[in-house]
C-alpha cells in the first residue's frame, strides 16, 4: 500500500511539475505590455487577408516613384490596404480619405504618411544646410515644428530623417542628410527623431519618424542614385552604421530599407541586415517598410524570378511592410499555403505594425491628429517663421570674404542679380511637397526691407546645358540670354557692390538627380565673369542642394555665402547675414572638392603607406599617393566656415598625459577669444586620431564639438 501510494505521489508530482512548466511557458509567451495584449486580442479576430492588408502601403501619387497605386480609394475602403501615404490636399480632403478605415470590418485605422523632410508648410533649409549649424537643439526644434504642422492636418507618419552618410556630392540626395561624419550624423539623427516623435507618440502633435535608408545608401557607386554599394563590414560599422544605431537608441518607430544591395543581397531581402543586425544585435522593436517598389525591383536586381518570390525573400528576411509594389498582398496567402512563408512571419509583421498604431494612439482616437482649427493656428505661425529665419541664418556658411567685403553697408547701392534672386519656389527643394510658396520671402524682398538702395536684374537663365534642358523640358533662348546679361551689366555699373544669386535649380538635386558635372551652369558662370569685369565688388550667394565645384569661380567673387536651399524665410535670413545683423557661424558638414576627379572625398580618410604632402613634388615625393594634375586637398574641407570676426584659440591643457584603465577620463581645457570687431558664434571642434592601432585608423575623427559658443567682441 505504501509503495503504491509513493508511486502515485511521484506520478502526481511529475505531472504537477509538467503542468507548472507548461503554465510558466504559456505565461512567458503572453504579452506583458498593454499594447501587446491589445494587439494579440485584435489579431485573434483578424482573417489572414486582414493581416496581410496591414503589410500593404499604397499611394495615389507618383511623386517619389515610377507609378501610383491603382484604385487606392477602393482598396482603403474594402480593407485590402492597411496604410496610405502622399494623400495631399486640404485637411478635410485628407481626413475624408483616412476615414475610409471606418468602412472596413474591424475599422483598423491607417498609418497616414508623407515625406515631410524639412518642414510641412513652414519650410526650413534642406537637412544638409541645417546640419551646417551643428546645432542639435535648433534642429530638434525644426523637426518639432514640422510635426506640429503636419500632424494638425491628419498625418501621423513621416519618412524622415535620412541618416545616410554621404561622401559623393554627385549623388543628388546628399541634400537630405547631415553630410559625411558619423558622429555628427548620429547626434542630428537623435535630435530629429526626438523632434518628430516628442516624448509621447500618442500626443496629437507627434509624428512617427522613419529612419532611412537602411543601409549604406549614401555610398551608391559613382554617386548614381539607386546604384549598388560595396564595402567591408569594418567600414560599415565604423563609418556608415552609427547614425542608424543612434536612431534606434533614440526610439525611432520605423525604418525604411534602401534600394542598394549589401554584400550582393539587396537591402529589402537582406536577412543579415534586417534580422541579424537590426533586431538581434541592435534590438529594434519597431517595423521595417520597404522603399518605393523595392520588392518588385528584386527581380531587376537578379535575386528573384517574379514578384511572388521577391515577396517571400523580403518577408523572410525581416521586412514588415511593402511600399507601393503590392507584391505581398498579391501573393503572401499563397506562399503561406505552400509553406514558403510561415504564419509566424506574417503575425510578427502584422503585430509590429498594429503596435505602432497603438503607440500612436490611433485605436483610442483614429483622428487624433486631424484638427483644422489647430492647423489654422499653428501653420506658418509667427513663431514658426521666426524659427525658420534663425535656422536659415545658422545654416549659411561664409566660404570667402576678401578685403572684408561683407557685411554690406545698407547705404551702398546694391545691384542684386541672378535667376534665384526674386523667385519663391526655388527657395524650396523637391521634398517641400506642401510648402506654402506664397509665404516665401524672396531674396529681393528681404534685402529691400533692410535697404532702399537695392536694384534687381535677372541676368541669366538657370542653365543652357543641352542634356538637362532636354530631360527637364526647361527653357533657354540665346537672344533672351544676351538681353538679360546686358541689362544686368548696365545695372551693375551703376552700383557700389554686386550681389549675384546663382547656383542650381530645385530640380537639379534630390532623388534621381545625380550629376557628373556639379559646377554652376555655364550661362550663370558667364554672367559671374562679366559682373566681376565691371570692377565692382561681387558677393556670390549660392542656392544649391549639394557641394559644388567652385575652383574656377573663386577668382570672380570677392565673397561667397553658401545659402543652400533656404526655405520660407530665405530673403530675410540672407539679408540678415549680408548686412551683418547675423554674423555667419555655419561650418561645412560635407567636403567641397576642387574637381570631380577627387570624388569621393572626405575628411576622415585613412592614411596610405605612401602619404603625400601637398605642394611637394619630385624626389622622395615622386612615388607617393597623389594626382599628377590636381592637389589631394579639397577646396573647402569638412568643418570649414568663416566669420565676420576672428577667434583666437589658446593652448590645450590636458588633465593628464597618461591614462591607465578604461574608467579614467581625459579633460582638455583651452581658452577662446574673439579678437575681431563683431560679436559672433563659434563651433569648437575636437578631432582625435590613433597613431598605432590593430587596424588602420582615419587621419582624424570628430569626437566632440561645442556649437554656437557665443563670444562678444573685445
Amino acid at each position: 500500500m505504501f509503495i503504491t501510494m509513493k508511486k502515485n505521489y511521484n506520478f502526481f508530482i511529475r505531472h504537477f511539475l509538467v503542468l507548472g512548466l507548461f503554465a510558466w511557458l504559456l505565461s512567458a509567451c503572453q504579452p506583458k505590455t498593454e499594447h501587446g495584449k491589445f494587439t494579440n486580442n485584435l489579431m485573434a479576430k483578424m482573417t489572414i487577408e486582414e493581416k496581410i492588408a496591414q503589410l500593404n502601403l499604397v499611394t495615389p501619387t507618383s511623386k517619389t516613384g515610377p507609378f501610383a497605386t491603382k484604385n487606392v480609394l477602393e482598396k482603403l475602403k474594402e480593407g485590402t490596404a492597411g496604410n496610405v501615404y502622399s494623400i495631399m490636399g486640404s485637411p478635410e480632403f485628407i481626413h475624408e480619405r483616412v476615414s475610409l478605415a471606418d468602412s472596413t470590418r474591424l475599422k483598423i485605422p491607417f498609418l497616414n504618411g508623407l515625406d515631410i523632410i524639412h518642414g510641412y508648410k513652414t519650410v526650413f533649409p534642406i537637412p544638409l544646410g541645417l546640419s551646417c549649424s551643428w546645432d542639435s537643439v535648433l534642429i530638434e526644434k525644426t523637426a518639432r515644428v514640422a510635426a506640429i504642422e503636419g500632424s494638425a492636418v491628419g498625418y501621423n507618419w513621416t519618412f524622415s530623417p535620412m541618416v545616410d552618410i554621404t561622401r559623393d556630392p554627385r549623388w543628388g540626395r546628399v541634400m537630405e542628410g547631415a553630410g559625411e561624419d558619423p558622429y555628427l550624423g548620429s547626434i542630428i539623427a537623435r535630435a530629429m527623431i526626438k523632434g518628430y516623435q516628442g516624448d509621447d507618440l500618442s500626443n496629437p502633435s507627434s509624428l512617427m519618424a522613419c529612419v532611412k535608408h537602411m543601409g549604406m545608401y549614401g555610398a551608391s557607386e559613382a554617386g548614381r542614385d539607386y546604384n549598388t554599394t560595396d564595402m567591408s563590414r569594418l567600414t560599415m560599422y565604423q563609418n556608415y552604421l552609427p547614425p542608424y544605431k543612434a536612431a534606434i537608441d533614440a526610439g525611432v518607430g520605423s525604418i525604411m530599407t534602401s534600394f542598394n544591395d549589401i554584400d550582393g543581397v539587396p537591402a529589402t531581402a537582406n536577412k543579415w541586415l534586417l534580422t541579424d543586425l537590426l533586431r538581434k544585435e541592435w534590438g529594434f522593436k519597431g517595423f521595417v517598410v520597404s522603399d518605393y517598389n523595392c520588392i518588385q525591383e528584386l527581380i531587376a536586381h537578379g535575386v528573384a524570378a517574379n514578384y511572388k518570390q521577391a515577396a517571400e525573400l523580403s518577408i523572410n528576411a525581416g521586412l514588415d511592410m511593402d511600399m507601393a509594389s503590392e507584391s505581398i498582398v498579391a501573393s503572401l496567402k499563397e506562399s503561406i499555403g505552400e509553406g514558403k512563408v510561415s504564419m509566424k512571419q506574417l503575425d510578427n509583421a502584422c503585430r509590429r505594425i498594429l503596435e505602432a498604431k497603438y503607440k500612436l494612439g490611433l485605436f483610442e482616437d483614429p483622428y487624433r491628429n486631424y484638427d483644422p482649427k489647430r492647423a489654422e493656428k499653428v501653420i506658418l505661425s509667427d513663431n514658426h517663421k521666426l524659427l525658420a529665419r534663425e535656422a536659415t541664418c545658422k545654416s549659411m556658411v561664409l566660404l570667402k570674404n576678401d578685403n572684408n567685403v561683407l557685411p554690406l553697408n545698407n547705404e551702398s547701392r546694391i545691384a542684386l542679380i541672378g535667376p534665384f534672386a526674386n523667385v519663391k519656389n526655388q527657395m524650396f527643394s523637391m521634398w517641400a511637397f506642401r510648402g506654402e510658396t506664397d509665404s516665401v520671402v524672396t531674396i529681393l524682398n528681404g534685402l529691400k526691407k533692410q535697404s532702399s538702395k537695392v536694384t534687381y536684374a535677372e541676368g541669366s537663365f538657370v542653365t543652357n546645358e543641352p542634356v538637362f534642358l532636354k530631360k527637364s523640358r526647361a527653357y533657354y533662348n540665346e537672344e533672351e540670354q544676351k538681353e538679360m546679361l546686358a541689362n544686368a551689366l548696365d545695372l551693375a555699373k551703376k552700383s557700389d557692390v554686386i550681389v549675384a544669386v546663382l547656383g542650381e535649380a530645385m530640380n537639379m538635386s534630390g532623388e534621381a538627380k545625380s550629376k557628373t558635372d556639379i559646377s554652376i551652369p555655364d550661362c550663370q558662370r558667364e554672367l559671374l565673369k562679366k559682373l566681376k569685369a565691371t570692377g565692382k565688388p561681387v558677393v556670390l550667394v549660392l542656392i544649391n542642394g549639394r557641394p559644388l565645384i567652385l575652383l574656377d569661380d573663386l577668382q570672380y567673387a570677392d565673397a561667397i555665402i553658401e545659402a543652400w536651399r533656404p526655405g520660407t524665410m530665405a530673403g530675410d535670413a540672407v539679408a540678415d547675414v549680408l548686412f551683418g545683423k547675423y554674423n555667419p557661424s555655419g561650418k561645412l558638414t560635407m567636403t567641397f572638392p576642387r574637381s570631380v576627379g577627387q570624388i569621393p572625398i572626405y575628411y576622415n580618410h585613412k592614411n596610405t603607406g605612401r602619404p603625400y604632402v601637398d605642394g611637394q613634388r619630385g624626389g622622395l615625393m615622386k612615388f607617393k599617393s597623389y594626382y599628377l594634375d590636381e592637389l589631394n586637398a579639397p577646396l573647402f574641407p569638412f568643418g570649414y566656415g568663416l566669420s565676420y570676426t576672428s577667434f583666437e584659440y589658446g593652448d590645450i591643457v590636458l588633465s593628464d598625459t597618461l591614462l591607465i584603465g578604461n574608467d579614467k577620463a581625459l579633460e582638455a581645457k583651452f581658452s577662446i577669444t574673439n579678437t575681431g570687431k563683431y560679436a559672433g558664434e563659434e563651433t569648437v571642434q575636437l578631432y582625435l586620431n590613433d597613431l598605432v592601432a590593430s587596424v588602420a585608423r582615419p587621419v582624424k575623427e570628430l569626437k566632440k564639438f561645442i556649437y554656437n559658443l557665443e563670444n562678444q567682441k573685445n
